[in-house]
């Protein structure tokens, strides 16, 4: 069982940073991919930006240049650090650990975290 709890959502203004961090206790992390992802009302969740277990990176095409996600094993951590927000990002951003095993697809998610852009 891995237990994962989000934190660092706000109100930030258009233009602003925000860094998310989500922290993960029961087992280590640094077997599983880990990834954010965000919902709207109304919309299915999303993926935001996704670390595998060896350091592969993929963002969603609406966040590149603009989001970096990282991970330190050390801490069982995982952030998404997000620069020159829009109001379009303004969702609730989940956390997500998961691990095929012997055939077996094992996941894990957050509570989440509101992150709201707005002037």
């Amino acid at each position: 069982q891995v237990q994962l709890v989000e934190s660092g959502g706000g109100l930030v203004q258009p233009g602003g940073s925000l860094r998310l961090s989500c922290a993960a206790s029961g087992s280590s992390i640094s077997i599983y991919g880990m990834g954010w992802y965000r919902r709207t009302p109304g919309k299915a969740r999303e993926l935001v930006a996704r670390i595998t277990s060896s350091g592969d990176i993929n963002y969603a095409d609406s966040v590149k240049g603009r989001f970096t996600i990282s991970r330190d094993n050390a801490k069982n951590t995982v952030y998404l650090q997000m620069d020159s927000l829009k109001p379009e990002d303004t969702a609730a951003y989940y956390c997500k650990a998961d691990r095929s095993n012997y055939g077996n697809y094992i996941f894990y998610w957050g509570q989440g975290t509101q992150v709201t852009v707005s002037s």
